[in-house]
């Protein structure tokens, strides 16, 4: 199964709709996002523009997790964890965490096949014995690069996809 995995929209809703559209291209079937939507409405674009299940942690720029809270009820796809995300997906264990110093820990506990995070908007990838544990990048773009991440479930593998500039 791909899995796409996205971070830090930070309410940029045009290069959200073009990792959306690069997601479904990548023919991904589930979602995971590692937080800083920022407004809800965000969230509501992320709901409507994929149609297979969404996972969702919390990261700090995500204020009124009273309306995030909410807005995800209206959107059965949509699965909102708070902080910290335990996954059982295509017979692998992955956990999404925002914070990179606490994905990292998790990480090296070799519990999980992969662990996501997001927070310093920079893409990188690690094995970690077992485990690889990976951050996407941004969807914000305020490093000059829009990305997101392909996790394969098959393989238990990850590789960045990283946007062309907006014209």
């Amino acid at each position: 199964m791909k899995i796409a995995v996205l971070s830090d929209a930070h309410d940029q809703l045009a290069n959200l709709q073009r990792v959306l559209t690069a997601v479904q291209q990548e023919g991904a079937e589930h979602l995971c996002f590692l937080g800083d939507f920022c407004a809800p409405f965000t969230l509501a674009a992320l709901a409507s523009g994929f149609p297979g299940p969404i996972d969702v942690v919390f990261g700090n720029n995500d204020g009124d997790a009273f309306l995030l809270t909410s807005v995800a009820s209206k959107h059965p796809n949509v699965k909102l964890h708070g902080h910290f995300a335990e996954l059982d997906l295509a017979s692998r264990r992955i956990a999404l965490h925002h914070y990179p110093d606490v994905a990292h820990y998790i990480a090296a506990s070799e519990h999980f096949d992969a662990v996501f995070s997001g927070h310093d908007h920079q893409r990188y990838a690690h094995q970690l014995g077992r485990t690889i544990w990976a951050n996407p990048g941004e969807i914000m773009g305020r490093f000059g690069t829009v990305s997101f991440g392909i996790y394969d479930s098959t393989d238990n593998s990850f590789r960045h996809v990283e946007l062309p500039p907006d014209p």
